[in-house]
């Protein structure tokens, strides 16, 4: 059995606090006699408001993933998206959970759709993927960068600062904003991040009663879509600021990829679809083709 305390390490963003307490419930049950607890860490990403001045990659989940190694928290749960897509030494990825809606939402001053919004309406993201896709459906905007959690986002349309932003639907749910969300944004129009609106859950390489427990919590279909979107933006080079997206699913017993890469401005973008079993094989795969045809230009 594992020890009598359980260490579950995360961000202090009111989103990564409910994501711990998701898994940290899910242990309880499991593991009534233990106490869990959660631990706080502070991230370079928290630290700072332009992420693209830092190098590297893993600005969320780097400093978890030390705290990990050094053993002063025994598990990490992130936003999968936020996991760079090359494997750390020394931990593994337990569990990927079942998996929430992987779209885009908008949400706007007035609740108006994406192609009602106002012509030069100013439109926030802090992702070059949802930038790029915002110019290529309405070139007229005005899209702009914008920092914050998603409370943060949200107060600043209410406030006027902004007519609307983009944000993932899983992250708006997930924090009781769902009535807040004036458009879903399609999964096949506006693809989102690969492993988006999925949760990480990182552990130590090693074999306990406690890695038993966790992999429970692991869903076959969450580990196979997101895999495979993964493996995708691993066979592009890249990371997760890139203007990348991917969205897998099944379907007549298959697993279906689609990818897209956009250029920043949004006038130029390829897109592809694959269709087969290993996950790993169909993302190197749909990678392969749009670099083929010219997706390195873009990046």
């Amino acid at each position: 059995m594992p020890s009598n305390r359980v260490r579950v390490g995360t961000r202090g963003s009111i989103l990564a606090m409910w994501q711990a307490r998701w898994v940290t419930e899910r242990l309880i049950r499991e593991m009534p006699d233990c106490s869990v607890e959660i631990v706080k860490i502070r991230t370079r990403g928290d630290q700072h408001q332009d992420l693209t001045s830092l190098p590297g990659m893993g600005h969320f989940t780097s400093e978890l993933e030390t705290a990990l190694v050094e053993e002063r928290i025994d598990i990490a749960v992130h936003s999968l998206k936020d996991l760079p897509v090359e494997d750390s030494p020394g931990v593994t990825v337990a569990a990927v959970p079942l998996r929430n809606d992987s779209s885009d939402s908008l949400v706007s001053a007035n609740g108006v759709p994406l192609m009602s919004l106002g012509r030069g309406a100013r439109v926030g993201t802090g992702s070059a993927r949802r930038a790029s896709l915002l110019r290529s459906h309405r070139p007229d905007l005005d899209v702009v960068e914008i920092r914050g959690n998603v409370e943060t986002r949200i107060r600043k349309v209410d406030e006027g600062m902004y007519d609307a932003v983009v944000l993932a639907t899983a992250g708006l749910v997930r924090l009781g904003l769902q009535d807040r969300i004036s458009e879903r944004l399609g999964v096949h129009e506006f693809p989102p991040a690969p492993g988006q609106g999925a949760l990480a859950v990182q552990m130590r390489d090693g074999e306990s009663e406690l890695h038993r427990v966790v992999r429970g919590l692991d869903d076959l279909n969450a580990r196979a879509t997101s895999g495979a979107e993964r493996a995708f933006l691993r066979g592009l080079g890249g990371g997760c600021t890139l203007p990348v997206g991917a969205h897998a699913w099944r379907e007549s017993g298959k697993l279906k990829l689609l990818g897209f890469v956009g250029s920043n401005n949004g006038e130029s973008a390829l897109r592809a679809e694959v269709m087969g079993e290993d996950p790993e094989a169909l993302g190197k795969r749909l990678a392969e083709q749009l670099l083929s045809v010219g997706a390195r230009d873009l990046l």
